[in-house]
């Protein structure tokens, strides 16, 4: 993990400029954090901007809306289609292991 890397981390967490603008933080404080824990931990949830979590939030009710309007026999005939071609290659992969032969094996004439 470099600095430049740390850098954009702190462009996505603007908060985190007024923690050390503020003296709650320092910047090693944060760079150590931000190393051994990663950016993804929760403990940068706090700083994480408006923006970020409305995205989440709206991640969700796309989500949600697909979810409602999702059609079951759809859905079931998808999987059973997908249950039929998984079943058809079992069987070829099955007949090529009887036949012991490399279909896509050539000989020397």
């Amino acid at each position: 993990m470099s600095i430049e890397q740390f850098k954009q981390f702190v462009k996505k967490h603007p908060k985190l400029i007024e923690e050390v603008r503020q003296g709650k933080k320092t910047w090693k404080e944060l760079y150590n954090d931000w190393y051994v824990f990663g950016e993804d931990d929760n403990m940068w949830d706090e700083y994480r901007t408006t923006e970020v979590k409305q995205e989440q939030g709206d991640l969700m009710q796309k989500l949600a809306s697909y979810v409602k309007h999702l059609d079951v026999n759809e859905l079931q005939t998808y999987i059973t289609n997908v249950q039929q071609a998984i079943t058809s290659i079992q069987e070829v992969v099955r007949q090529m292991q009887q036949t012991k032969k490399d279909p896509f094996s050539f000989r020397k004439d």
